[in-house]
């Protein structure tokens, strides 16, 4: 069984930059398509990024060139940079595991398709 466990979040002002690591145990992390998710209080959970097997990224477009997403297999580590952050960035944000290899890279974005996750990590940016 995979388990997944998040890092890095924290409070942050507004225009800072803040680095998240989902740390992959139990099974090779190359062997998985790593998606990171957000959560806000009474908000629906939202896509942020993915990163397939092969390496292909997806980005939601709310955070397209203000974050990067990362694999090292090596090490069992998954990274999300986020850079310029506001208030609306606030959140939980999980990173969630999937060993299918879709053909279509829609299915990414989708949290169904996940079916190990970490326990989040709270994202909080002040004005």
């Amino acid at each position: 069984q995979v388990q997944l466990a998040e890092s890095g979040g924290g409070l942050v002002q507004a225009g800072d930059s803040l680095s998240l690591a989902c740390e992959v145990s139990g099974r090779s992390l190359s062997d998985y398509a790593i998606g990171w998710f957000r959560q806000a209080p009474g908000k629906e959970r939202e896509f942020v990024a993915a990163i397939r097997q092969s390496g292909i990224k997806y980005y939601a477009n709310s955070l397209e060139g203000r974050s990067t997403i990362s694999r090292d297999n090596d090490k069992n580590l998954v990274f999300l940079q986020m850079r310029n952050l506001s208030p609306e960035d606030t959140a939980s944000y999980s990173c969630a595991a999937t060993p299918a290899q879709y053909t279509e890279g829609f299915w990414y974005y989708s949290y169904r398709r996940y079916g190990s996750w970490g326990q989040g990590t709270q994202v909080t940016v002040s004005s």
